[in-house]
């Protein structure tokens, strides 16, 4: 098992507005993934916990829906991990989109 991607998302939407545009687009997420799509999710509280699927890997990830931030973590199978650095530079990237 790999260390988990976290990265941090700011925003100005607050906690609704962030909660509304993520579960509009979360599944965007799954694309980062050849083949990849969101086999599980659910929210508990402010946080979505979900599961992508893709190349026969599982990834657990979870969004923590703060007033100005969202916490991104993502942990990546052992196979993934050998990418982890480039995945973690297209979340920061491309993960703030998520919120517009």
């Amino acid at each position: 098992m790999t260390q988990p991607i976290e990265v941090d998302l700011p925003h100005q939407l607050g906690v609704a507005g962030a909660r509304q545009r993520i579960e509009g687009g979360f599944g965007k997420l799954a694309g980062y993934i050849p083949g990849g799509h969101v086999s599980e999710h659910r929210w508990e509280g402010d946080t979505l916990h979900f599961t992508v699927e893709g190349m026969g890997q599982r990834i657990a990830v979870e969004l923590a829906v703060a007033e100005r931030n969202v916490h991104a973590t993502f942990v990546l199978p052992g196979f993934l991990g050998m990418f982890a650095e480039q995945i973690r530079a297209k979340l920061q990237k491309d993960g703030p989109k998520l919120l517009e």
